[in-house]
């Protein structure tokens, strides 16, 4: 006699629901519960092998993580000072250390368009054939114009979510380990966690690049909020694979803060590995360190973020309703073209969500309202909304 399909069955027909009605036009979903899967689903004109731009997630999978292997071997640390690595610079000569980039509380402000320079005095930059050297350039560019910007604030004194941190703090984890970003995460990371996720270097441009595509032409359209922050930029189409983000592309698609391409497998096993890390047994990093990456920010009042991670927030989060609402607790990041993880610690949930919606242009802006309801339907799906069922046991 066969059974009820299991109520989880349901993600599928929302995730197919999410493409057919333009939230996005492709989506894989992967959940982790105590370890094993749950629930799979892939859905749209992609595969579960086809890479999402994985666009800010890039900060957790690829930079913080990559610190925390660092910080482990002894080579940075929370209190390592800025002004090491970058002399002379704003945020250095203010006092702002690693820690200060990982919370976001550096004084940066949240975005420069520096791509706008760049391809205004480099429109060579465009050419497909474009030499190594140039970008390798202009990419040196980019960074020392970041290390430049001016604070918005001092360090410690408030939040502000920060592109311009991580592009330093991945410079900075570079520099410590002495070779690129992309080869560090690689050997770092994605070998030891068994990921297919990788950056998409320019001058190394992998041949199977076929993600999900995001957008068109390069620089993208403003997303919503950056109407006229550049104006007179030489704009042509863009190939396939390409990073989304134009700042993370003039730097050769390697930086700290987007240029990760990953599927949902790739974003729930790395979440797996934080609950592994937490419980002691991963293999990034030992527990101890796990621990005080992931505690919320003590100095700044009402924070929600830790060391490169965030939290739920208490109104309105993507995580939904039940997700980290209760101690210790969730961790996660959203990526800006409709990817997420959200890792709940106290029902070793895992939940990893991949999409490419800002292929229908970056005013689609659904996906807000998608996520939520999303979250709540897996954790009432799995029946782990009465907190006695999610505790480890």
């Amino acid at each position: 006699m066969s059974g009820s399909p299991h109520p989880i069955t349901i993600l599928r027909t929302v995730l197919d629901d999410a493409c057919a009605n333009g939230v996005c036009p492709a989506a894989q979903a992967v959940v982790l519960h105590r370890g094993a899967q749950v629930f799979g689903h892939v859905t749209g004109n992609v595969s579960g092998d086809t890479r999402f731009d994985l666009a800010s997630v890039t900060k957790v999978l690829g930079t913080t993580s990559l610190f925390l292997r660092l910080w482990t071997e002894g080579k940075v640390g929370p209190d390592t000072l800025v002004s090491r690595f970058f002399p002379g610079s704003p945020v250095g000569d203010a006092g702002a250390t690693v820690a200060d980039l990982l919370y976001h509380r550096s004084g940066l402000p949240p975005f420069v368009p520096f791509f706008a320079q760049a391809l205004t005095a480099h429109p060579e930059l465009l050419d497909a054939d474009c030499p190594s050297a140039t970008r390798a350039r202009v990419r040196e560019e980019v960074v020392q114009a970041a290390a430049s910007t001016p604070l918005a604030a001092p360090p410690r004194t408030r939040t502000a979510y920060s592109d311009v941190g991580f592009i330093l703090l991945g410079e900075i984890l570079s520099r410590v380990a002495g070779a690129p970003l992309d080869t560090l995460f690689t050997r770092h990371i994605a070998e030891p966690l068994g990921l297919s996720a990788r950056f998409h270097r320019l001058t190394d441009f992998p041949a199977d690049a076929t993600p999900a595509p995001t957008g068109a032409t390069r620089p993208r359209e403003p997303a919503p909020g950056q109407e006229g922050l550049w104006k007179d930029v030489p704009t042509r189409p863009t190939r396939l694979g390409e990073v989304d983000d134009d700042n993370a592309w003039v730097m050769d698609g390697v930086a700290g803060h987007a240029g990760l391409f990953g599927t949902a497998v790739d974003v729930a096993r790395f979440g797996q590995a934080v609950l592994e890390g937490c419980a002691g047994s991963g293999v990034l990093a030992p527990g101890p360190l796990w621990h005080r990456l992931l505690a919320t920010d003590a100095l700044v009042e009402g924070s929600t973020r830790s060391m490169g991670f965030d939290s739920p927030s208490a109104v309105g989060s993507s995580a939904g309703h039940y997700i980290g609402n209760t101690p210790p607790g969730a961790v996660g990041h959203l990526g800006f073209t409709g990817t997420s993880l959200w890792v709940d610690l106290r029902r070793a949930l895992v939940v990893a969500l991949v999409t490419n919606r800002v292929a229908h242009g970056r005013q689609e802006l659904r996906i807000r309202e998608f996520r939520p309801v999303f979250h709540d339907l897996v954790v009432e799906a799995l029946g782990l909304t009465d907190l006695k069922q999610g505790t480890h046991g």
